[in-house]
C-alpha cells in the first residue's frame, strides 16, 4: 500500500476544508466553524481564483497559510464603483452611518451589497466595490477531504 500516491487537489476535484480569511490587521473576514467545513468543486466559480491556486496540489491533512495581494484576492477598488444617491432614496429610519453595508437590488433583480462611504447633506455616497477589494488577505486552510473529478460515465452532461 505504500506505493499508492496520495490524491492532490487539482481541476474538478471536490475539496472539503476548514479555512479562515483575514486581513493583515487580524480582522477575520470569513471562516468556517468547527464541525462545519466548506465543500466545493475546484473550478466551479464558487471560490476566487487566487484562493484556488493557494490550495492547488495540497493533500488531505495539509495545512497552508498564504498571503494574497489584492490582484489575487478581490481585486483593487474601482473609483467608478462609487455612486452618489439622493438621501430620499433610502428609508427615513435607515441609519446611513459610514461603514454600514446595505443590500441593493439591480434592475435584473439581483441583490448587491453597497457600503455607505459618507453622507453629505441630501447626498449619500455608496461604494459598490467588494468590501475586501484593495486589501492584502491571509488565507489559512486545512484540507480534510479530496474527491477526484467526477467522470462523464454517469450519463449526465
Amino acid at each position: 500500500m505504500g506505493d499508492v500516491e496520495a490524491l492532490t487537489i487539482g481541476p474538478g476535484c471536490e475539496v472539503t476544508m476548514y479555512f479562515s480569511l483575514s486581513m493583515k490587521n487580524g480582522i477575520v473576514a470569513d471562516a468556517t466553524e468547527e464541525g462545519q467545513p466548506l465543500t466545493f468543486k475546484m473550478g466551479d466559480g464558487s471560490m476566487i481564483h487566487g484562493l484556488e491556486m493557494a490550495i492547488y496540489g495540497l493533500k488531505v491533512g495539509d495545512k497552508q497559510s498564504v498571503e494574497l495581494d489584492p490582484l489575487n484576492a478581490f481585486g483593487y477598488a474601482d473609483p467608478d464603483n462609487l455612486h452618489t444617491m439622493a438621501r430620499n432614496e433610502f428609508a427615513d429610519d435607515l441609519p446611513l452611518d459610514p461603514g454600514t453595508v446595505i443590500g441593493f437590488s439591480t434592475p435584473a433583480g439581483d441583490e448587491v451589497p453597497g457600503t455607505i462611504k459618507e453622507v453629505q447633506g441630501e447626498e449619500v455616497i455608496v461604494d459598490f466595490n467588494h468590501p475586501l477589494a484593495g486589501h492584502d488577505l491571509i488565507f489559512d486552510v486545512e484540507i480534510l477531504d479530496i474527491k477526484p473529478p467526477a467522470t462523464q460515465q454517469d450519463g449526465q452532461d
